[in-house]
C-alpha cells in the first residue's frame, strides 16, 4: 500500500484574534464595486462562449514572459498543493518537475483544456454570466489566473469566489502583460496604461474583505533566446522589447482585514 504524504504547510500569515465577533463574519464579502457600468463594457458584446468556440493552440505571450511566470509558480506554489487554474487553456505554465496533489482547470474551450497535460480535471464556464464555482469552501491551496483577468466583467464577484474556495493562507496569483483581444477586454482595461492595469487588479483584491495586502511583481526580461550584439543594441534604444510581465499576488487571510484593524 502506497504511503500518502500530506501536503506541505501553507505560508504562515499572522492573524490577530478577537473575541468581539465571529472571525469569519465578513471574510470573503465584497466591500465595494471597483468598476462602473461603463468600465465593464466590451466592444464585442457577443457571448464569450461564441468567441472562444474554436480552439487556439497558441501561446499569447512570449517565451520570456512564460519563463518568468513559471519561475514565480515554482517559488510560490509548493509540491503537493491543490491548484485551480482559472481561465486556462491548453497549457498552464506550471513547472514540469513539480508534482501537485491535483490541478483543476477552468476555461471556455473544452478542446483546449482537454489538451492540457497538467490538468487532472477541467470544467467549462462563462464567468461573465455565472461567477459561482461548484467547489466546497477551502478546496484549494492556490488559484492562478494567467493573461485573462482583462476579460472579467464582474471581477469583484470572481475574486470573492476565489477567496471562498481558497484554504486559509492560500494564494491567488494573477498575471498579465499588455497583450489582449482588444474587442473582448473590458473598457476599464482597454483604456488603461500598464500602471493603471496593475492598480486595477490591486483594487480587485482590495474589494474583497479578507485578502492580505496585494503584492505586485514586475519584470521586463531580455529575449530568452537572442543575445546577439544587434539585439542588445536594439533593446538599448527601445526597439526590441519582450512582453512585460506583471503579477499581483495576495493570500486568503485567517481573518478579514477590517477586523484585524479593530
Amino acid at each position: 500500500m502506497a504511503t500518502v504524504r500530506p501536503p506541505p504547510l501553507l505560508p504562515r500569515i499572522v492573524a490577530v484574534s478577537s473575541s468581539r465577533s465571529d472571525p469569519s463574519r465578513a471574510a470573503g464579502q465584497i466591500k465595494r464595486l471597483v468598476l462602473t457600468s461603463e468600465g465593464r463594457t466590451k466592444l464585442n458584446t457577443a457571448p464569450d462562449r461564441d468567441f472562444y468556440a474554436f480552439p487556439r493552440f497558441v501561446t499569447h505571450v512570449d517565451a520570456a514572459f512564460i519563463s518568468a511566470l513559471t519561475g514565480l509558480y515554482r517559488e510560490r506554489l509548493a509540491p503537493g498543493w491543490a491548484v485551480l487554474d482559472l481561465m486556462s487553456s491548453w497549457v498552464s505554465h506550471l513547472p514540469q518537475e513539480v508534482a501537485y496533489e491535483r490541478v483543476v482547470g477552468h476555461g471556455l474551450n473544452a478542446q483546449e483544456l482537454a489538451r492540457n497535460p497538467r490538468l487532472d480535471h477541467f470544467f467549462v464556464k462563462d464567468l461573465n454570466r455565472d461567477q459561482e464555482f461548484q467547489f466546497e469552501d477551502c478546496s484549494f491551496h492556490a488559484v492562478v489566473c494567467a493573461v485573462s483577468v482583462q476579460y472579467l466583467q464582474w471581477p469583484e464577484k470572481v475574486f470573492a469566489e476565489v477567496f471562498r474556495v481558497l484554504k486559509p493562507g492560500g494564494v491567488f496569483i494573477v498575471s498579465f502583460s499588455n497583450r489582449l483581444f482588444y474587442e473582448k477586454a473590458i473598457s476599464a482595461w482597454r483604456d488603461g496604461s500598464d500602471y493603471s492595469r496593475v492598480q486595477l487588479v490591486v483594487q480587485y483584491f482590495q474589494s474583497v474583505d479578507g485578502f492580505t495586502q496585494p503584492e505586485t511583481v514586475k519584470t521586463v526580461p531580455p529575449k530568452a533566446d537572442d543575445y546577439s550584439l544587434l539585439s542588445a543594441m536594439m533593446r538599448s534604444i527601445g526597439l526590441y522589447r519582450t512582453d512585460p510581465f506583471h503579477a499581483v499576488i495576495a493570500y486568503r487571510n485567517f481573518k478579514p482585514v477590517s477586523e484585524e484593524a479593530q
